[in-house]
């Protein structure tokens, strides 16, 4: 028989086995999206920023932007750049385009994933507006064009580690989303081109 102490440290051990476990759960949820404000908040891997509007300061030194498109397999999809680069100054808002084709026979949604590249220069580079925002939803044989409003954060010439860095490569890899289109009459097949706005 267990003695009455006996119990007591069983439910204990009982207890801080069961609160590990409920941590564990509750770390490994918390995870991703700690993982993603924490690559937000200082570009690690190349991830870019977010902004609502350029800063009032553009400076006389130019970089080199490159475009860069790619498309996992199980898409269906062509995607490209419109422009292969764009030389701005940095500071300067600018706009450049992506084109994408379902080249599939049934209405596909896509959705994008990006980064920079070098990647310590993620800190610096800030899209205003951007397809990867969004789900993109194209019926059979459609396409699109699709816009990023994007700058170069002043802060960049300040950095000793990217005072040499005269290109910066903006690329993007289109998935096909997890989730299915709904079939409705606006998404058609004859449909040649739409622009994102």
């Amino acid at each position: 028989m267990t003695s009455p102490a006996g119990s007591s440290n069983n439910l204990k051990v009982a207890t801080i086995v069961a609160s590990i476990a409920v941590g564990m759960v509750g770390v490994a949820y918390a995870a991703v999206p700690l993982y993603d404000l924490f690559c937000r908040v200082t570009g690690f891997g190349g991830t870019t920023q977010r902004s609502a509007a350029a800063p009032d300061t553009v400076l006389d030194r130019k970089i080199t932007i490159a475009f860069d498109a790619n498309v996992n397999s199980g898409l269906g999809w062509e995607f490209k750049p419109v422009q292969g680069h764009q030389t701005v100054r940095i500071g300067e808002q600018a706009l450049a385009f992506y084109h994408a084709r379902n080249a599939g026979s049934q209405p596909v949604i896509g959705t994008a994933t990006f980064n920079v590249s070098p990647p310590q220069a993620g800190q610096y580079f800030s899209k205003i507006q951007c397809f990867c925002f969004t789900e993109q939803l194209l019926g059979p044989g459609q396409s699109i064009d699709m816009p990023v409003t994007y700058y170069v954060d002043p802060e960049i010439a300040n950095d000793p580690d990217l005072k040499n860095v005269d290109t910066i490569t903006l690329s993007y890899t289109f998935f096909r989303a997890d989730k299915e289109p709904v079939q409705t009459s606006s998404v058609s097949g004859g449909a040649d081109k739409d622009t994102v706005n």
